[in-house]
């Protein structure tokens, strides 16, 4: 089969690897239908995250079984699913308390030894924990398809920053960063009754769609500059809930000063870069409650599914590229060049 690998600092490539095949009894081999390219993805492309040169990448696939291991039950061959970005066991104590991305016995997609999310397939460990089945008539729909693929990771990501942001009715939300977890935490903050939405990002088509999605102000400037733009957007006092979803050190120090006395955190950006951003004194005298870090995916596909089934939330134009498999390469250099925000994979 054939899937992208990593070479070295942008240098991916589409080349024959060998076909996944079931080697535990709770394993399933998935044949891809979608996969995308994720903001993360590009730090090792950029060559800012260490990765051994010649491993797969990418960790968002939907797709069909093909095949199950004899201890699998709950899914079976020709079930449409979507994988989270990491798989899990489903009965340790950390996915017990819901926290999968901790999992004992779990891993995440593309590291050494397992397979990565743009292929042709993947085989999924604990597959009866870690797959959510799908609705067959969601194949026949390509705009519900791709929403559907923002559940393995973007979208359940905004979600659990606003939640550790503490977002709730009536609060003030600023979200710094328009990437895609950027753009989908503004729709998770609509969702739970934001009255008001700052995005912070500098790419107007992406703060157009923020504003698409529930935004209600867009600050385009950095810095301190932009902390002394939310702050007169919010009468001085700064916002209740703070999304953070860009993972440098400045994105950091900008969303604990436009926090208000009193409000919450969530960062849920990858980070890179040196430093945390983060002070410790102005978090101190202002009560400030930081907390977010890896998603843990699983869990909340269940909780937002039905939604994203129903219409009630659409994150699929948060695709605004679209490639098959031979033409990832140049996926990746569309959204090193910033030139796309999230690139969708066909296969």
């Amino acid at each position: 089969m054939r899937a992208t690998v990593l070479h070295a600092p942008r240098d991916v490539r589409i080349e024959d690897v060998p076909d996944p095949v079931i080697q535990q009894p709770g394993d399933a081999v998935v044949r891809v239908v979608l996969a995308c390219i994720c903001g993360s993805d590009l730090w090792p492309y950029r060559g800012e995250a260490e990765r051994q040169p010649g491993g797969r990448i990418g960790h968002e696939f939907l797709g069909v079984v093909e095949d199950a291991g004899s201890e699998v039950s709950g899914i079976r061959p020709g079930d449409l699913v979507v994988a989270p970005f990491n798989w899990c066991d489903g009965v340790c104590d950390f996915c017990a308390e819901g926290l999968t991305s901790s999992c004992v016995n779990g891993g995440f997609w593309s590291v050494p030894g397992s397979d990565g999310g743009q292929g042709e397939a993947v085989r999924v460990p604990f597959a009866d924990a870690t797959l959510v089945r799908l609705p067959a008539e969601a194949a026949s729909d390509q705009r519900l398809l791709t929403a559907l693929l923002t559940l393995a990771d973007v979208l359940c990501t905004g979600h659990h920053a606003t939640l550790a942001a503490k977002v709730r009715p009536g609060v003030t939300a600023a979200v710094v960063g328009d990437g895609a977890v950027g753009l989908c935490a503004v729709l998770a903050a609509k969702r739970l009754g934001a009255d008001r939405i700052v995005i912070l990002g500098r790419h107007t088509s992406r703060t157009d769609l923020a504003r698409v999605f529930g935004a209600t102000d867009v600050v385009a400037e950095r810095g301190d500059a932009a902390v002394e733009a939310v702050l007169e957007l919010t009468g001085g006092e700064g916002a209740h809930a703070v999304i953070e979803a860009v993972g440098t050190e400045q994105s950091m120090r900008t969303a604990v000063h436009v926090a208000r006395p009193g409000g919450a955190i969530g960062y849920v950006g990858v980070p890179h870069g040196s430093g945390n951003g983060l002070d410790m004194e102005v978090m101190f005298t202002r009560n400030l409650t930081v907390g977010g870090g890896v998603c843990p995916v699983r869990p909340y596909i269940s909780e937002l599914l039905p939604d994203v089934l129903y219409g009630d939330v659409d994150p699929s134009p948060v695709f605004d590229l679209t490639v098959d498999l031979d033409h990832v390469p140049d996926g990746y250099r569309a959204m090193d060049q910033r030139t796309a925000t999230k690139t969708l994979v066909t296969l």
